[in-house]
């Protein structure tokens, strides 16, 4: 949370005396055990994380890329697509209105980001997604984005790597943005049959219908440290259920502890880990057997099918002579 107070002289700048700003120049840490004031630029040092405890803020999508693949190499994709109101929905403002609100608030098109790029040398396709753009929830955009990249990597045979982060579908488009689910979905799947890597990262917040479709799908899935991740906000399961939730539930340590990710990987050691995977990764893709060809299923139906007794000719039948029927 950005501190929003400001020191200045009382005095005006006829007196002589000048005056010192310093909003936007301190953040509160989030994490209320610790509640230190920082310096932004001692948070951007430390990789948008507290000096003191480690926590990590927040950060858009460019920032997310800048932190995780290697400096001048990233070639964006798809960054022509635009979201319209297909719907023409109405509420409190209009979602033309929300846009418009994500586009100044992120300075983004949507909430994804997707690009081209390599990690210590390693050519890979990496998406970013930004909380500050309607809570990175998954539209028809975000979803068209998502896919293309997949499938854009699959071509190439590259990984692909996703920094996730949502608070679901985007209600706005309805039945639009659950769509996205399948389509994302449908890509990995392809990608996967080509015998290829993908990695998720899940930072804070990583809910809904994101972490029940692409989020959830990779290889290997890596939480940042205190990042809420899950389906439904835990109010919601304990109303539901009426039963109290553990303490920490549906945080990255909690997921970890109950095998529903693979590991938890602080902010400045994450760009190291994903190297590592990587190369892994391409050190075993030679030693494992490629798939066996499907054969045609019209060809396969045909070899199961049983061989068809051969058709007997009119004539022939005729010819053969009746048997002859015994005298009592």
């Amino acid at each position: 949370m950005a501190l929003t107070g400001r020191r200045a002289a009382t005095e005006s700048r006829a007196s002589g005396r000048r005056n010192v700003q310093t909003e936007s120049q301190f953040r509160k840490c989030g994490n209320a055990e610790c509640g230190a004031t920082l310096f932004v630029g001692d948070i951007e040092r430390h990789h948008d994380c507290c000096k003191d405890c480690g926590y990590h803020f927040r950060v858009g999508s460019r920032r997310r890329a800048e932190l995780t693949v290697d400096p001048g190499s990233w070639v964006e994709l798809f960054d022509h697509l635009e979201t319209i109101d297909p719907l023409q929905f109405s509420g409190r403002k209009s979602y033309l209105q929300s846009i418009e609100e994500g586009i100044a608030k992120s300075g983004e098109k949507e909430a994804v980001i997707c690009g081209e790029s390599t990690l210590e040398g390693r050519p890979l396709v990496f998406c970013a997604m930004d909380f500050q753009f309607i809570g990175a929830s998954m539209g028809s955009v975000v979803g068209e984005k998502i896919a293309r990249a997949i499938e854009h990597a699959t071509e190439r045979r590259w990984p692909v790597v996703i920094s996730c982060c949502s608070g679901g579908a985007r209600m706005q488009e309805g039945a639009l943005s659950l769509m996205q689910m399948v389509k994302t979905s449908a890509a990995l799947q392809r990608h996967n049959e080509a015998g290829l890597p993908y990695i998720t990262i899940l930072t804070d917040p990583t809910l809904a219908g994101v972490s029940a479709s692409f989020a959830f799908l990779a290889d290997v899935i890596i939480g940042e440290p205190g990042a809420m991740i899950g389906f439904t906000g835990a109010r919601v399961i304990e109303q539901t259920i009426k039963v109290k939730l553990p303490e920490g539930f549906q945080t990255a340590e909690f997921l970890l502890k109950y095998g529903q990710i693979d590991m938890v990987v602080p902010r400045k050691d994450m760009k190291g880990t994903l190297a590592r995977i990587l190369g892994y990764a391409e050190r075993t893709a030679g030693k494992s057997a490629p798939p066996p060809e499907r054969e045609p299923a019209v060809a396969a139906v045909a070899r199961k099918a049983p061989a068809a007794a051969p058709a007997r000719s009119p004539k022939a039948s005729a010819a053969k002579p009746k048997p002859a029927r015994k005298k009592r």
